[in-house]
């Protein structure tokens, strides 16, 4: 599979939430390339990974839409909020903040990198190394999100309407109700 895999999703705009998650995704491989090569926190397992993300509703009215999803690394798995734009961190870089994700209520922590932004994590797994395969983390994050995030509510179906049935005194007198005749 991809290391890119995004849920439906009803926004205008799928191919900048794909564009913004590729980012993250490439981001998160460089740190792993440049910055984090020895570190025996690895789980060489594992592969940098972008996992049911989708738009959210904006926390405040003028707030930049947010994709949400988990991202998968060798070193981590998160919950991850990413904003649609590239935008400066505001002084909110390892601050907490509460937010809705899904169904649930999380506490988040802001980081920034100029490669994406501001964004805020929500740890999941960290180390990673009870993860085995790929396909297992993957298969963990999907469930994660599985859990936060409510199932889409079928359209009722109306039943079909049953022909009423006739009262005692009209079935011993072999009428219709609807009619009132008799047979």
């Amino acid at each position: 599979m991809s290391p890119l895999t995004l849920m439906d999703t009803p926004s205008a705009a799928p191919a900048q939430l794909a564009e913004r998650v590729q980012s993250l995704v490439n981001f998160y491989r460089h740190v792993q390339t440049e910055r984090m090569q020895g570190i025996p926190l690895l789980n060489p397992a594992l592969q940098v990974e972008a996992v049911g993300f989708e738009w959210a509703n904006p926390v405040e009215s003028g707030d930049p839409q947010v994709a949400e999803g988990v991202l998968i690394t060798p070193w981590f798995m998160s919950l991850l909020r990413l904003p649609s734009v590239n935008g400066p961190h505001g002084n909110r870089v390892g601050r907490k903040a509460v937010r809705d994700f899904g169904s649930e209520r999380f506490e988040f922590i802001g980081g920034h990198d100029p490669a994406i932004g501001y964004h805020e994590t929500c740890a999941l797994f960290s180390p990673m190394n009870g993860f085995t395969s790929q396909d297992l983390a993957r298969e963990t994050a999907l469930a994660s999100l599985a859990l936060v995030r409510p199932a889409p509510v079928p359209e009722p179906t109306r039943a079909p309407v049953a022909e009423p049935l006739p009262s005692r005194r009209a079935f011993f007198l072999a009428r219709r109700p609807d009619t009132g005749a008799t047979s």
